[in-house]
Order: structure tokens, then sequence, then C-alpha cells
């Protein structure tokens, strides 16, 4: 039940900003701020240790980002081809398929019994990864078709997800104590801002939703399902565990959809950030099922 606490929230809060959205629209430029807190956060929740860890687990780790920077990218654009979805719309999704992997996917990994050290791997490895490849892969995809500004998402990306995440690192090689006392409550602040980013997405868009809602969702239950499948195919393919297998599903399919919202904002248009606010309901729920399905199987091979 916990896990679905958050999806939970988030509907509510998108529902209350759909009918009143004078209540949120004015919060637009703290979005950027609002997710450099959660990549700081996820920093003080991380030690040199779990870098260290990413060696260990390197041939699943590996499979896994390639598996996450292929399907997820391609994914989004042929989900666009096949649904009709162009301009900000496509911009949305791209930029969603090009993210890294979410935190919540840790949780999500650990609930359905997977492989938890690499969960946090591979979320790290793509985050830092997603600096370069996130500009990158959506320019390579839809440049030709839309101004793609590269070098000023990679400066973002920079600021945004990779300063926060070394300052939390730095914080807990040297708090390390202090900071003990405050991960408990790290997660519920991340859930908090994820669910206000959200409800800002939904009152500065809620004037088209009723346009373009259907077809996004649809595209958005797609593409996650898409990440889901393949991600776990292509590990047994490999011939990987089932525990590594559900891990590399769970990070495949699950996405940092607040950074694609924070920069569809500030590159593009408010609908364009529609997709990413969309997803991250979506994915919590998806996630959690799959989790619970999963988790409550005795046997894990």
């Amino acid at each position: 039940m916990k896990t679905l606490i958050f999806p939970f929230l988030a509907f509510i809060f998108a529902v209350v900003a759909y009918f009143w959205p004078d209540m949120f629209v004015g919060f637009k430029p703290a979005i950027t701020p609002l997710l450099m807190l959660i990549m700081l956060s996820m920093g003080i929740t991380l030690s040199l240790e779990d870098f260290r860890q990413v060696a260990r687990q390197k041939f699943a780790l590996i499979l896994g980002v390639v598996l996450q920077f292929l399907i997820m990218p391609a994914a989004a654009f042929l989900i666009c081809l096949a649904l009709g979805l162009e301009g900000d719309l496509l911009i949305g999704m791209m930029l969603v398929g090009t993210s890294a992997g979410g935190t919540a996917s840790n949780v999500m990994s650990y609930l359905a019994k997977g492989d938890l050290a690499l969960s946090v791997s591979m979320t790290l490895t793509s985050t830092l990864l997603s600096v370069v490849l996130m500009p990158f892969l959506t320019w390579l995809y839809i440049g030709q078709k839309i101004d793609v500004p590269v070098t000023n998402m990679l400066i973002d990306l920079v600021q945004i997800t990779l300063l926060p995440l070394i300052l939390g690192v730095i914080l807990n090689k040297f708090l390390g104590k202090g900071v003990k006392r405050i991960e408990p409550f790290l997660p519920a602040v991340s859930i908090a801002v994820i669910v206000l980013i959200i409800a800002i997405v939904v009152a500065l868009n809620n004037k088209r939703l009723h346009e373009v809602g259907f077809i996004v969702v649809i595209a958005v239950i797609l593409h996650n399902g898409a990440g889901l499948f393949f991600g776990y195919v292509g590990a047994k393919i490999f011939g990987f565990s089932e525990k590594i297998a559900r891990t590399i599903a769970i990070e495949v399919g699950m996405q940092n959809s607040g950074l694609s919202v924070a920069l569809a904002l500030k590159y593009f248009s408010g609908l364009s950030a529609l997709p990413g606010a969309i997803f991250s309901i979506w994915h919590n729920i998806s996630g959690s099922l799959l989790a619970g399905y999963w988790g409550s199987k005795t046997k894990n091979k």
C-alpha cells in the first residue's frame, strides 16, 4: 500500500490543479530548484561504496543502461509516429524517453525482490550519462524537425543533476551521522516535490488537457510498457537471472520524468511538459503493481 501513496497523491493534486489552476501556476519558476532538491536528496543517500558497486556488476549494469538509452528513445519516437503526435507533444515524449532512470525505481526494485545494488548503480550511471546523452539523443531523433538547444540543455543538466548529486555525495562523506538522521525523511521530500511539479504542469495545461489528454495517456502507457517489457526480455535473452531481469525491467521502464518536465518548461512549452507529468503518475502506478506481483512470488530465481 505504501507504494501507492505516491501515485494517489499525484492524481489528487493533478485533479485539484486542473480545476483550480491559479493555485499552482505561480510556482512555475520553482520547478528547476525543486528538481535540484530531489537530486541533492538522492546524492545524500549515496556513498563512495555505491560507485564501487558499479564496477562489481559491470556486465548487468552495461546491458541495463544500453537497453535504457536504446529502447526508451526509440519507443517514444515510434509511438509518436504511430499516434500522430507532433510538435510540442513529440518533444515532450522524447524528453521523457531520453531521461535517466527514475529514483522511485530503486524502491520498486526492492519491493519486486530485485537486485537493489544493481538498481542504485543503474540509476546513478544513467543519471551521469544523461548529462550528455539526453540532449544528444533528443537532437538525433527530432533535431532536424525542431530546434533543440543541445548546448544549453547540456549546461542545465550539469547544473540540475550532476552538481547537486556530487554535493550530496560530499555531504554524505563528511556529515555521515547527520545525514543518517535525515535520510528517513528524504523519500517523503522527493514525493512531495514531484507531486508539486506535476500539479504545476497540469495547471499550466488545464485548457489543453481535454483536447490532448487521452491520446497522451495512451502514449505514456505504451511507452512505459515497452520499457518494462523489453527491459525484462532483453535481460533474459542475455542469460541473466530472474532477479536481475526484474531490476533491469523496472530501471528501463521508469524514467526521471521530473527532469524532462523541467527542461520542457524552460526550453519549449507547457504542453511539451505534459507527457512527463503524466508519465510521473503512471509509471509509479505500473511500477507499484508490477513490484507487488513480483514481490508476492515466494520463489526468486
